[in-house]
């Protein structure tokens, strides 16, 4: 590290440095030396360790670990409270004023969601910005809302009529899903913040890649268990309420899905996360596309699929469904790259 530390400090990535490494004589014989199976391994450790240009070199004495910071931590508070007062609003009007409210609503929601994945734990980084998953979030979340009651409705012939806000009329609408997950973007946030600080200071004690892998994984694994049992205990809570049922299978895997969604994206790996919100949007898309289109002459075959699925499971067994199996890749995929040492190297978003 001391020999090629000007290559490090000025390299963009591991990649660089293991390029550079090779050019100096550097073989994979040479990098077992340092208890590394590959230069590619020896290259990523020594990214993580040294400060690039114009960073200075943490002191072991002093705790680096950062602080939560007032601006992001109310940022995440705002998403809640606005579809709290969205939620209010609808069952306090009626008529023409309620939808007003509801679209009304839905936009500053949506607003407060971006400024909340903006900044701090749930902020990408600035490499990632031009991909973050957000216009697939807001789909997701709108299904949670409405998807199920309009899915359950054209089963059997219907909708007959716009959604009123009302969970008992014929295009009912769920809030409480939708509630407890824009409230559970402040245990979201403080759980990612978690993850962050107490990997950052594993990868300042590790002595080995495999190491930190081995301390990252159960992290990992507790603060993804951590989230969902926020997000159990706010379902619970805003189902009763609301006196509406609690669908917990699928906003669990909602919830599940964009967390882990989140935390990649958050670490720079934004690819994974884009094609597995794709595909259960896409899922869900196609449900209630087949279910109309069987209504055409000749046609009915195409719903068989979906009125299967939902004589077996329910309406939400759709969602479920495409979201249990994306936040399953996801989880596997997170256990693989957030446990390497160069996805904690940058410092956490202000």
């Amino acid at each position: 590290m001391h020999r090629h530390r000007e290559l490090c400090e000025r390299a963009v990535d591991p990649l660089e440095i293991a390029a550079g490494l090779e050019a100096h004589g550097v073989t994979d014989r040479t990098a077992v030396r340092f208890r590394h199976r590959d230069v590619f391994s020896l290259a990523e450790e020594m990214y993580a360790r040294i400060p690039r240009d114009g960073e200075t070199p943490p002191s072991p004495a002093v705790d680096r670990t950062p602080r939560p910071r007032a601006a992001w931590a109310l940022l995440t508070l705002l998403p809640g409270v606005l579809c709290a007062a969205t939620v209010a609003g609808i069952r306090l009007t009626d008529g023409r004023s309620r939808l007003v409210t509801a679209l009304v609503g839905a936009l500053v929601i949506s607003f407060a969601v971006r400024a909340a994945l903006s900044r701090g734990p749930l902020g990408a980084p600035v490499r990632a910005r031009t991909t973050t998953p957000s216009t697939w979030t807001y789909w997701l979340l709108a299904y949670a809302a409405l998807g199920d009651g309009l899915l359950g409705a054209a089963v059997t012939g219907g909708p007959d009529a716009l959604p009123t806000g009302a969970a008992d009329a014929p295009w009912p609408v769920a809030t409480a899903p939708l509630l407890a997950l824009t409230l559970s973007c402040a245990p979201a946030a403080w759980a990612a913040h978690l993850f962050r600080a107490r990997a950052r200071r594993k990868l300042t004690a590790s002595r080995g890649l495999e190491d930190f892998a081995a301390s990252v994984r159960p992290l990992l694994l507790g603060t993804f268990a951590l989230y969902l049992c926020a997000l159990t205990a706010l379902l619970a809570l805003t189902a009763a309420a609301l006196d509406e049922p609690a669908p917990y299978a699928q906003t669990l895997t909602l919830g599940a899905l964009l967390f882990l969604a989140r935390l990649l994206t958050t670490h720079g790996f934004t690819h994974a996360p884009v094609v597995v919100l794709i595909a259960a949007t896409t899922a869900q898309a196609t449900a209630l596309a087949t279910t109309f289109a069987s209504r055409l002459p000749g046609c009915a075959f195409l719903a068989t699929p979906v009125n299967a699925l939902v004589d077996l499971w329910g309406a939400a067994g759709i969602q479920t469904l495409s979201c249990g199996i994306g936040a399953l890749a996801l989880l596997i995929h997170a256990t693989r790259k957030l446990t390497r040492a160069s996805a904690h190297a940058q410092e956490e978003p202000c």
